[in-house]
Formats: C-alpha cells, sequence, structure tokens
C-alpha cells in the first residue's frame, strides 16, 4: 500500500512530506525533532518541525488514528478546546517494506504545557485547584457538546495560562464518543474515570517527591466531581420566578456569562397562574468574552485574557471625544477597538524586548502588564499610567522571572 496523506489543509500534505516516514518513529533522528516537554502516552509521540510548524505525530494502528482525526475535527467544528488535528498518515512502510504504524498529525499548541512539566518544580495548592477548574470546565464543555471522553485524566489534557487562570485542552480524544446528547449515566462515567485517574496520577507524583506535601491526591482527585457538579448545576438548573421580575433572568444570565458560558437559545414558560415564569438556558457555550473581543477587534485570546483585555478596551473608549453609546454620528466599537489595537495594544506588547517574553503570547504579556499597573497604581494611590508600568515591568519584573525559571531548570 503507497503512503497516503490525509490532511484538512491541501499545503499540509507538501509540507509532510518531508518527515522521514520510513523509520519508526521512535528512530526518528534529533535534526527532525523539537525538544519539548511530552506527558505520558500508550503510544510513541513525537514533537517534529514541518515547514514553519511544530506538530505533534502519534503512532497508532490505522482504524483508531482515522477514527481520533474525526473526531478532533468534529471537536473543531463545535468549538471544544482540543488539539488541532492537520493530517493521518497510512500506507508506511520501512526501507525493507514491512508495515509500520500510521500516525496522527495534530499543531502543537503554543505556550501548553503536559502536567508532569508542570509539576517539575513543587506546585502550590492554590496553582493545583486552579488546573482542577480548568478540566471541569472542559468535562463540562465536552458534556454540552454531546461527547464523552471515555479518559478523562490530566495525562490527556494539555493547560495553557489564561490571565492568572488555566486553560485546559483535549489532546486525547482516542476514547471519545459524540452524541446528539450524553445521558447522566454516561457523564458519571466520565466523571468518575476522571477521579480515579488524577487520584493515580497525583499519587505517582507522590511516590516521586513532586507533590506538595499538603495535598491529599485522593482529595484532590474526588475535588474534580465537586466542581464539575457545581459548575454543571449552574449551567443546566431550571429556574423559576415571579412573573414580571425579568430582570431576575437578566442576573441569570450575566452570572452565565461571568462562568464564560453565552446563552444561545432559552426557554421561557408561563404556569397556568400567570403567576410564575419557568427559565431553561436550553442551549449553552462557552466563549463569551473570546467571541466579543475577537468581534471587535480580531484578537484571538483565551477567555479569562478576553474579559481582562475587554474592561480595558471600554475602559480607552470611554476617554476618547468620539466615543458616544447611542448616538449614530458617533464612531462604531468596531472602529474604535481597531484603533485601540493598533495604538494601545499591539505599541504595548511591542515594547517588552522579544527576548525576556518567555512563552508568554501577546494577550498573555498584555494582561501581566495590566496587573503591573494595577499593582503599581494601587502603591502610588494614583494611577501611574501604562506606559510607566510597561518601563518598571520590564526593568524589575521580567529579569527577576527569567532567571528564577532558569535556575528552577537547572535545579
Amino acid at each position: 500500500m503507497a503512503l497516503q496523506i490525509s490532511a484538512t489543509n491541501p499545503e499540509h500534505p507538501a509540507l509532510l512530506l518531508e518527515l522521514p516516514w520510513p523509520l519508526p518513529l521512535e528512530e526518528w533522528p534529533e535534526d527532525h525533532l523539537v525538544p519539548l516537554p511530552r506527558g505520558i502516552s500508550r503510544h510513541v509521540v513525537r514533537y517534529a518541525r514541518a515547514g514553519g510548524e511544530v506538530v505533534a505525530v502519534k503512532e497508532l494502528a490505522e482504524r483508531p488514528a482515522l477514527r481520533e482525526y474525526e473526531l478532533l475535527r468534529d471537536l473543531d467544528r463545535l468549538g471544544i478546546p482540543a488539539v488541532d488535528p492537520l493530517a493521518v498518515v497510512t500506507g508506511r512502510s520501512d526501507a525493507d517494506g514491512g508495515p509500520l504504524e500510521s500516525v496522527l498529525i495534530t499543531r502543537h499548541l503554543n505556550g501548553s504545557m503536559p502536567y508532569r512539566s508542570m509539576f517539575e518544580t513543587t506546585m502550590r495548592p492554590a496553582t493545583m485547584h486552579r488546573l482542577m477548574d480548568a478540566l471541569a470546565v472542559l468535562l463540562v464543555r465536552l458534556h454540552l457538546a454531546g461527547f464523552a471522553w471515555g479518559d478523562c485524566s490530566l495525562s490527556n489534557t494539555l493547560f495553557r495560562r489564561d490571565a492568572g487562570a488555566y486553560a485546559a485542552y483535549l489532546v486525547d480524544a482516542e476514547t471519545g464518543e459524540l452524541h446528539p446528547r450524553l445521558s447522566s449515566g454516561q457523564r458519571d462515567y466520565d466523571l468518575d474515570l476522571a477521579r480515579v485517574n488524577i487520584s493515580g496520577e497525583l499519587l505517582d507524583l507522590e511516590a516521586s517527591g513532586a507533590l506538595h506535601p499538603s495535598v491529599d491526591p485522593v482529595e484532590f482527585g474526588t475535588e474534580i466531581c465537586a466542581r464539575y457538579d457545581d459548575l454543571w448545576k449552574e449551567l443546566t438548573r431550571t429556574s423559576v420566578y415571579p412573573a414580571g421580575k425579568y430582570h431576575y433572568i437578566e442576573r441569570r444570565i450575566r452570572r452565565l456569562n461571568d462562568l464564560g458560558f453565552d446563552v444561545a437559545e432559552m426557554q421561557i414558560e408561563h404556569s397556568s397562574n400567570g403567576d410564575m415564569v419557568t427559565f431553561v438556558p436550553k442551549v449553552v457555550d462557552a466563549g463569551h468574552h473570546q467571541r466579543q473581543l475577537l468581534r471587535l477587534t480580531g484578537l484571538d485570546t483565551e477567555e479569562n485574557q478576553a474579559r481582562r483585555l475587554l474592561n480595558d478596551l471600554e475602559s480607552w473608549m470611554a476617554t476618547q471625544d468620539d466615543y458616544a453609546p447611542g448616538d449614530p454620528l458617533a464612531a462604531r466599537p468596531e472602529v474604535l477597538a481597531h484603533r485601540w489595537v493598533r495604538e494601545v495594544f499591539r505599541p504595548t506588547v511591542r515594547a517588552v524586548p522579544p527576548e525576556l517574553r518567555g512563552g508568554m503570547d501577546p494577550a498573555e504579556i498584555y494582561h501581566q502588564l495590566l496587573e503591573h499597573r494595577w499593582y503599581l497604581s494601587e502603591r502610588a494611590q494614583h494611577d501611574i499610567g501604562l506606559d510607566t508600568a510597561v518601563e518598571d515591568y520590564v526593568r524589575n519584573i521580567l529579569p527577576h522571572a527569567r532567571q528564577t525559571v532558569r535556575t528552577a531548570s537547572s535545579e
């Protein structure tokens, strides 16, 4: 059987042909590989360079490779945080004509880390709580979309910084199933697997001495269940309000938005005596602030980053002479937003030297600068301005942060 590359983009096959397909993945030469941290996997996984992109290459049998490729494409269409599928390569053979396993190729998620790399230096319990929050949000989003993961764990997740919190991404969909809707039993099965897997992974870290001494692996494994249940109930519960109290409905919608979810469809039913209203958020989706920021500015960020950048954008717009909400002659919000990107966001990010940025993307850099500005302004009891905050951040904060990273990596 001849080598076949099935790809989402017609440009990818030409780039991928440069990789050494006649060799088993374990034997690929170093000049094709990129030394990035990898998590634990039941399959051989390597990071490689294809053209100008870094890709993750996973070796597995043809049928599961094709199935996972299609599931990841489905998740991409649904807007679920997961690795981006690029291609499946089948029909591989070695130099002697012997068969080799197929591979699934996904795009490397820039700025992401597997959990074991994050525990190379002992992680504080507060940071671990944020990881559990991120994983709970991911699992709820998957279940709302009708996706039963079948193997929820820290090992099958990548984590990315999101404005002081973390965002979780599915990295292994091999055991997943997509349905129109999940039953309570399917959700409970996923949740129970998550509890057992996470507890086992943390026990493994404890045995290696990489776990904070105050952390109970079994309790943290159980925590994902509690956080998931709280979020699921808030997103799917039925609310009953007195008739005429529609601001209660608005309050509920705002609370969902604050959690990072939009209400895409509502079902409102009046009772027979006309004095009560039942409110059910029928379909909800995450990323309210992401979509708003993307619509206004074209910036594609994580949810918490988007929330913070929108706050700064709105504050800046309020200072502009041509900002007058409701005035048809005033500048449209989209026009002002693009001016903010051009005159504020981009110059501010460019003021941070590239060699000091580490793995931070532009949105995370800007968030960090806003945090530093707030801290300096609180200390000074007046707004010190963004330019002053950038100067102090570059001079006093980033060099110390890089030194801390170098020291930790050398231990």
